[in-house]
């Protein structure tokens, strides 16, 4: 991955996209219920406000959203409220889930200064137990919170770490039988969007996305491979169920090649996957309603969910 001063012009151009998704206020939901006892088991509920077919059924297809943020404390579901809004002005219902995230930094975790390195990525297993809890859960509490919403049409989708989020959640019959999240069936999924996504956990840490936080949401260099069968998406195909990626070819932060990766992945295991790839596109513009990515993101999404 390179430098962020290599190439000034593609570091400011990068630094525009993250500010105009970062500039929308956040939107509040229709209705938040818990999971589970942690504060951070909640999720957010938001009805759709339009009807895609006025002369249909009164149902809408279910997206279930998880954000990014290289599954580190600071970046909560609040940045991604703009984009799951947006869906449910196309007719959407949206469950925006919140997991437990990677906590402060550890002490051995130093700069060279010696000053903390930065919150690590991740809570293991806490993050993976939350992701299947909140999936598990999401019947019932969208039933009583939520019942515009059709479960039989679900659409998972998630952004850069929720993007290895929606895919690992989406692959929880792949998981090796001993694994505390395994299911005995597929998930009834329409597909799964996911949007920059962490994807491949390997190439990832080979490049060093997000600080390194591949491994750090692994539990660090010692439990890096013993892991990997239990949470890379890459390691979990094929799914049987349709899966589409969306990247940003000039994306600095989660670059193509960590898609390209898992692409290949699903191919080697006999199942096609499609990729979305977008110039003159980085990071952000997948879930800033404001640019033209993100629509493009929407229509992936209802192609699935409709």
């Amino acid at each position: 991955m390179p430098d962020e001063d290599d190439d000034p012009e593609a570091a400011a151009a990068a630094t525009a996209e993250e500010a105009s998704a970062f500039s929308h206020p956040t939107v509040p939901p229709d209705a938040t219920a818990a999971y589970g006892p942690h504060p951070d088991q909640v999720i957010d509920f938001y009805a759709p406000t339009a009807q895609r077919n006025p002369s249909g059924p009164a149902s809408a297809p279910l997206v279930v959203a998880l954000h990014g943020g290289a599954w580190r404390a600071p970046y909560d579901r609040a940045h991604l409220s703009p984009f799951v809004a947006h869906l449910a002005r196309t007719g959407l219902a949206v469950a925006s889930v919140e997991y437990r995230r990677g906590p402060a930094p550890l002490p051995a975790q130093r700069t060279d200064t010696g000053a903390p390195a930065g919150p690590v990525a991740g809570r293991w297993p806490d993050t993976l137990d939350d992701v299947a809890a909140a999936l598990d859960a999401l019947p019932g509490l969208v039933a009583r919170l939520l019942p515009v919403a059709d479960v039989r049409r679900t659409v998972l989708t998630g952004h850069s770490a929720g993007g290895h989020l929606a895919l690992w959640a989406a692959s929880r019959h792949a998981l090796p039988p001993d694994a505390p999240w395994f299911l005995e069936r597929p998930p009834a999924l329409r597909g799964v969007v996911a949007l920059a996504p962490i994807a491949d956990l390997r190439t990832a840490a080979a490049l060093g996305v997000c600080s390194d936080a591949a491994r750090q949401f692994l539990g660090g260099p010692t439990a890096f491979e013993a892991r990997l069968p239990y949470a890379d998406p890459a390691a979990l195909l094929p799914t049987g169920i349709a899966t589409v990626l969306v990247q940003g070819a000039t994306d600095r932060d989660v670059p193509r090649a960590v898609a390209d990766a898992y692409a290949d992945a699903a191919a080697r295991a006999g199942e096609e996957v499609g990729l979305t790839v977008l110039p003159d596109v980085g990071h952000f513009p997948l879930i800033d309603p404001a640019a033209d990515a993100c629509a493009v993101v929407a229509e992936e999404i209802a192609q699935l969910a409709w």
